[in-house]
Formats: structure tokens, C-alpha cells, sequence
């Protein structure tokens, strides 16, 4: 996965993004804070500036001073775009809905089938590569998210938990780590394997996906979020990934390609099971006035999931 090569800082899309990766190259001051809440909270020139900053706390960048990944005025710059992100979620995204409720609308058939079955149906290579690059966003640095809310969980919560991220990373065998799986599904596709190499190529849908997970991880107020979107992933991936096994199949992507998609059809199968009953489970029987908080990072993630379903549909129709 090129893992002794730190990511570039890319190419900005707007004026916050191009003075905070400017910031970082040196070039420039940051951004004024309040620029941000002028700025579109789902648009290409906020996520990208976010997911720089957070990127920070991951690989960082080529180039950039570790330092900077606690640097108060940075931090209060990013504070800022979260404030703008989190607000429009909460705005677009909340539901007054039991959590069992929230977790069944997720079990719904998606009119249309979504991504997976178009790609299924009528997934060329090319299609099959341009839904890798945008998912590369996070799958080169998949459960890496859901790692921050580990010391925010205790007991059962806890324990489901990293049960489920044990298996995200391997089981203890580097070369089963779904991070490096993903690489060698990107090669099979013809597709750069190097971590960070496609962020140049991200949409504002992918951006913010990414984005969401990394803000709920992040903030301990958010753990509940945070349990919420990991239900999300994990309910959904199985029958997802099922017909994205059979569109590589069917497109000739290679074995690596079509391996990647059916360890998740069985992982995460039993994945769900754990995350229901003992992470959601016990951080309700610890903290009950969490309800709403995991409700909304289950709505709020398929929020973002949808819009990047149309993003992606609407271009593979046109």
C-alpha cells in the first residue's frame, strides 16, 4: 500500500481549502474561522479543507510539520468547518425514531438497487474503477475511524467492538488487514495502490463520507454517532458487498478484486450480529440517554451515502 510514502497535499477546490493547504505548504495564513460559515457545508471547498485537517491525525501529508496536527489556531479553524458540517446534519439528517426503528430502515430495499446493483447489472471496468478511486478515500484506511471511539466505550460496548476491529485489521495477519485487501483489489483494477494517491480525485460525496466518520471518532460528545454510523456500515455491507463480489466476477476485475468484496459478505455478516447486540446493546444499558445520538449517526450516514448514490448515478446515466 506504499506505506513508507506520505500522501501529497492536493490541489485546492475553493478559499478555505487553498489557505489551509497553503498554511501547510507555507505559503500562506490560515483561513479566517469565519469564513467558514458562509461556505457550502456539503461542497467540495469545506470537505476538502476538513479532510485535510483530519487527515492530520492519520498519515499526514508529504512535507508538513507533524506539529501542526495540535496547533490551537489550526484547531480553531477546523472547529469551524465542523461546526458547519455537524449543523447542516443535524439539520438534514435527524430523526425522532426508536433505535430499533432506525436500525430496520436500514434493511429497506433502495429503489433502484443503488450503486451495487447498477454496478452489478451493468458495471463496466470503467465503472467498477471510478467507484474504487472514490471508495479508496476510506477502504486504504478502513476501521482506522472507528479506532478513536474505542477509549470512549467500556464493557460490553467495548468488548464488541474491538472484537469487530480485530477482524477489520487482520485478526493479528498483515496481509488480511482489509486496508492492504483493498490495495489488492485496486491493482487487480489497473488502479494505483499508494495511500492518499486519488484525494485529487474525491467528490465533495465522498469527501463528506469520509469527513462524517472521522468527526463523530473524534469527539467523545459524538461516541454515540459514532456507534450509530458503525451499525450503519456494518448492516449494510453484506448484501452490498454480495453484488459488488458479482459485478467484478462479471467484469473480469480479477480474483483479488472479487475476493475483497466476498470477505465482506462473510464478515461483516456476523460483524452486525456484534454490533446490534453488544456494542449498541451495551452502550444503551451504560448510557440509555445515548438513544438519540446513535440514531442520528445512523440517519446521518445514510444521508451521505444517498447523496453520494446520486452523485455517482447521475453520471454513470448521463
Amino acid at each position: 500500500m506504499g506505506a513508507g510514502r506520505d500522501p501529497v497535499l492536493p490541489r485546492h477546490r475553493g478559499p478555505l481549502s487553498g489557505a489551509l493547504i497553503g498554511c501547510l505548504a507555507e505559503q500562506c495564513p490560515l483561513p479566517d474561522p469565519v469564513a467558514a460559515q458562509e461556505a457550502d457545508p456539503y461542497g467540495d471547498d469545506l470537505q476538502l479543507a476538513l479532510y485535510v485537517s483530519y487527515e492530520l491525525h492519520y498519515r499526514g501529508f508529504a512535507g508538513v510539520e507533524p506539529a501542526w496536527e495540535w496547533d490551537p489556531s489550526l484547531l480553531t479553524v477546523r472547529a469551524a468547518l465542523e461546526d458547519r458540517f455537524l449543523t447542516a446534519l443535524r439539520r438534514d439528517a435527524s430523526a425522532r425514531l426508536p433505535v430499533d426503528d432506525a436500525l430496520a430502515e436500514l434493511l429497506e430495499p433502495v429503489s433502484g438497487g443503488g450503486v451495487p446493483e447498477f454496478l452489478r447489472e451493468h458495471g463496466t471496468l470503467r465503472h467498477l474503477r471510478e467507484y474504487v478511486v472514490q471508495r479508496s478515500l476510506y477502504h486504504l484506511k478502513e476501521a482506522d475511524p472507528h479506532a478513536w471511539v474505542l477509549p470512549r466505550l467500556s464493557g460490553r460496548a467495548k468488548a464488541g467492538m474491538a472484537a469487530v476491529e480485530y477482524d477489520e485489521f487482520g485478526g493479528g495477519r498483515a496481509e488480511r488487514v482489509h486496508a492492504r485487501l483493498f490495495a489488492d483489489l485496486m491493482a487487480d483494477l489497473g488502479l494505483e495502490t499508494q495511500y492518499g494517491r486519488y484525494l485529487d480525485d474525491g467528490c465533495a460525496e465522498m469527501l463528506a463520507l469520509v469527513n462524517g466518520m472521522s468527526l463523530f471518532g473524534l469527539h467523545r460528545r459524538l461516541r454515540g454517532a459514532l456507534v450509530g454510523h458503525f451499525a450503519a456500515v456494518e448492516i449494510t455491507s453484506s448484501p452490498a458487498s454480495r453484488r459488488l463480489a458479482l459485478a467484478m466476477k462479471r467484469a473480469g476485475a480479477g480474483p483479488a478484486a472479487e475476493f475483497f468484496y466476498m470477505e465482506h459478505v462473510e464478515a461483516d455478516a456476523v460483524h452486525e450480529q456484534v454490533v446490534r447486540r453488544e456494542v449498541i446493546r451495551g452502550l444503551l444499558d451504560d448510557e440509555p440517554d445515548l438513544e438519540k445520538d446513535i440514531v442520528f449517526g445512523i440517519t446521518a450516514t445514510s444521508h451521505l451515502e444517498d447523496r453520494l448514490t446520486d452523485r455517482l448515478l447521475a453520471g454513470w446515466g448521463a
